[in-house]
């Protein structure tokens, strides 16, 4: 019985290894590894353990729609969306789990969202008259309807307020110019008549995103 007990005793430790092990694997492509662990040891990589990245060349996931986080990095598994940055550094997750990715949406989708600072007066209260009132002379439609009254997103659009200007700006280009976004036709339409510096306006305002009433209310003006 002492034999039998040891074995056992020795099993039970293997497995509270394998466990262990589990929490704080990168592997991707083992479907038994939590979606969280992948956040925080994989994705937090780029995109900050709390989904803030520091870097403008990725996005910032904190707090983003989850519907949205679900789309993406299904069409990133699927390699239907094919934009440079996403072949680059996602087209490897080819072996997310349907759960695993439900996990890692529900993760960051969870996280505290930080809105970045407020630089260019002007230029943000240029972004601000199109995001809530588009721009009708260019047949261009207001950022609001989509993507709500505060840049919170709605379902499968994405929040927007506090994401890095510099990707926003990159995003709107990447629509205009290109049809690499499977699920872009609605915003290739908006930003077909959009100046490279209506795009610089409309990101610069949903990264600092001025609460109401603190906007700033200098005059529109062309730069």
């Amino acid at each position: 019985m002492n034999k039998v007990a040891h074995i056992i005793s020795i099993g039970m430790l293997l497995t509270g290894s394998a466990c262990q092990d589990l929490e704080h694997s990168r592997q991707v492509d083992n479907p038994d590894v939590p979606g969280k662990t992948i956040a925080l040891q994989v994705c937090s990589n780029c995109h900050g353990v709390t989904g803030v990245s520091v870097s403008p060349t990725f996005p910032k996931l904190a707090g983003q729609q989850k519907e949205y986080l679900i789309d993406q990095l299904t069409d990133f598994k699927s390699h239907s969306r094919a934009d440079p940055n996403a072949q680059r550094f996602m087209w490897g997750f080819t072996h997310l789990t349907d759960a695993q990715i439900d996990a890692l949406a529900t993760y960051f989708s969870s996280q505290s969202t930080v809105l970045g600072d407020a630089s260019d007066l002007a230029l943000i209260d240029k972004g601000n008259a199109i995001y809530h009132s588009g721009l009708p002379d260019k047949g261009v439609a207001a950022c609001v309807s989509c993507h709500g009254q505060h840049g919170e997103g709605m379902n499968q659009f994405p929040r927007l307020a506090g994401q890095h200007a510099d990707y926003v700006m990159k995003q709107l280009d990447v629509f205009r110019q290109t049809d690499t976004r499977p699920r872009g036709a609605v915003m290739k339409a908006v930003c077909a008549n959009m100046s490279d510096q209506d795009m610089r306006a409309v990101a610069a305002f949903v990264e600092a995103f001025p609460p109401e009433g603190e906007a700033p209310t200098s005059p529109l003006v062309d730069q």
